[in-house]
């Protein structure tokens, strides 16, 4: 067995992947956080996490096992691992954006001495880590790659929201950029991860692996988008059908729904880029994505069809929109895909009021531009969106029989429209 014991470990970006995998690694070695936003470290220090993902008391035992949360780069200069979970987003072009990788790995270039392993978490696509990240690290450092420092992979799997599946819990694929390497980085997320690890047979290997885990979520889930607009069109309950085929046990038990967040909603172009730069045009991926991105547009019109059955006039109409994080539970808003609705209904004149009791006023207003209202008498509206399908929304009953309920998640007992 490899011994690691001697390593410090610096996690660099300290949201909702590097956070809960900055306490894991507290509890075995000395650790330090940094992040590029002073807010956020002075929340950490104060054992307040805003992404929820950690609670006061989680967070606090990692600050009792010394942990440090820093901007300074002055503070990592004696780690010896170095671990790099920023956002890896699409530009509005839907190409990767590598801005925060880069950047990221001039930091820790900076800072880099002899025999160092720097490993990346973030999702990209298949030779990202050697091709983009390590000529930076290269050219900041003033060392060769594989010979004074070494690189290893890592993909995060944390879900957001999710308290069952946490970073402990949950098996860790690893590589390394040399054999003796990826047996370093298999022993240290061993020492850490209860669920056991993967070693891959190459960083590159591991990035692939990684990114077709949302690819393939996201094909099915357009898969299951199509059926619902097919079935719509047939009269047929979505809902009803994917039970009784479900039955079967090799049956994949997916729900249509909009396809968001900082995973599903964008790996796939990094997967699809890569694919494009050596030549190849990926149907399959690239078809998934346009369907999926084409949800929002596709409920808003059943929206307006719903109003207008019951005889609503549309311009300047009410309409109340429940939820507009990503997904339930969780105050990420990251990518959310409930702004497409948003927008459609406001394009046909539509007055939208949007209620969130999970996300963040001041993240919704600079994100888009929208003010959250938590007071809302939902009798007040013509028609209501249950966008997201957070736990207090479940149990939900409406009064008011002239409105129209669109139900995206199905959760409720009776409504107008679902997926």
């Amino acid at each position: 067995m490899v011994n690691m014991s001697n390593s410090k470990i610096c996690i660099i970006g300290l949201g909702y992947v590097g956070l809960p995998l900055a306490a894991a690694f507290s509890s075995k070695y000395e650790v330090v956080g940094l992040d590029i936003y002073q807010t956020r470290i002075d929340e950490l220090s104060r054992a307040y996490d805003r992404t929820l993902e950690l609670n006061e008391a989680q967070l606090q035992e990692a600050i009792d096992n010394n942990i440090k949360f820093t901007c300074n780069i002055e503070d990592i200069k004696d780690c010896n691992i170095y671990i790099v979970t920023v956002p890896t987003p699409i530009d509005k072009n839907k190409r990767p954006d590598l801005t925060p990788l880069i950047k990221a790995s001039e930091t820790i270039g900076k800072v880099l001495k002899k025999d160092d392993i720097v490993i990346y978490e973030s999702t990209v696509y298949p030779g990202a880590t050697e091709e983009d990240c390590v000529p930076v690290l290269e050219k900041f450092s003033g060392m060769k790659f594989n010979e004074d420092f070494f690189c290893g992979y890592s993909p995060e799997r944390i879900n957001p929201g999710d308290k069952e599946h946490t970073v402990t819990k949950i098996l860790k694929v690893t590589a390394g950029s040399t054999p003796e390497i990826g047996k370093k980085v298999d022993a240290l997320y061993s020492s850490i991860i209860t669920a056991g690890t993967h070693l891959a047979p190459t960083i590159k290997v591991a990035e692939a692996a990684k990114v077709i885990e949302n690819s393939q979520r996201d094909i099915n889930i357009a898969f299951v988008n199509e059926l619902s607009i097919i079935f719509n069109k047939l009269g047929i309950n979505t809902n009803d059908v994917l039970e009784a085929a479900g039955t079967k046990w090799n049956f994949l038990k997916f729900k249509p729904g909009l396809v968001g967040g900082h995973c599903i909603g964008v790996d796939p172009y990094y997967l699809t880029h890569k694919a494009q730069q050596i030549g190849y045009n990926p149907e399959i991926i690239l078809a998934g994505r346009r369907l999926n991105d084409n949800m929002g547009i596709y409920v808003a019109n059943q929206v307006i069809k719903l109003m207008i059955k019951k005889g609503h006039k549309i311009e300047g109409s009410t309409v109340l929109v429940l939820g507009i994080t990503f997904k339930e539970n969780c105050p990420d808003i990251r990518n959310s895909r409930v702004i497409d609705v948003i927008s459609e209904l406001q394009e046909f004149g539509c007055d939208i009021t949007v209620s969130d009791y999970w996300a963040d006023k001041d993240e919704v207003k600079r994100e888009y531009d929208l003010n959250l209202d938590n007071n809302v008498d939902y009798d007040d509206y013509e028609a209501i969106v249950m966008a997201v399908s957070h736990d207090k929304y479940k149990n939900l009953e409406f009064s008011n029989k002239d409105q129209v309920v669109y139900d995206i998640k199905s959760i409720l007992k009776n409504s107008d429209g679902r997926l």
